[in-house]
């Protein structure tokens, strides 16, 4: 992909036009982002307090016991919406789905542990695990490049 920028003084709001001969992936999440309008804000509740959670921060998501929680170095929050919606809220880039029940950030992530047939155990920086279902190994196997 090539980037230009172009400076003009008789120009008065930002546009951006992309060239490409075809409408790819790539393209796409390139739309997608630029029409983003900023990144969604994620707030968790603990000890009767609502905390802003940072993407970066938050190691995994899951729901137990009709909620959802975020695990963060911080210790661990309930958040006020369903797993599904915190999805569509997190980066794509760097959440991913493990399960039915849960959601890790990528970047949080030490190792996969692959000998176990059927499902992967993904060993999380606050040394946690977490186990990829059978239904999404081979979306982690082939994110991993496996």
């Amino acid at each position: 992909m090539q980037i230009e920028l172009k400076t003009d003084a008789s120009c008065i709001e930002p546009k951006i036009i992309i060239l490409t001969a075809s409408v790819t992936e790539e393209v796409n999440k390139i739309m997608k982002k630029l029409t983003e309008e900023s990144t969604l804000i994620i707030t968790g509740s603990r000890n009767s307090r609502i905390e802003i959670l940072e993407q970066a921060e938050i190691i995994r998501i899951y729901s137990a016991n009709a909620k959802v929680f975020a695990v963060t170095d911080n210790g661990e929050y309930v958040l006020r919406m369903r797993l599904y919606e915190a999805e569509e809220k997190l980066n794509s880039e760097r959440f991913v789905r493990i399960s039915n029940s849960e959601l890790i950030n990528i970047k949080k992530a030490v190792s996969f542990d692959c000998s176990i047939t059927g499902t992967i155990c993904v060993r999380l920086k606050n040394g946690q695990n977490a186990y990829v279902s059978r239904r999404y190994v081979s979306k982690i196997k082939k994110m991993l490049g496996l």
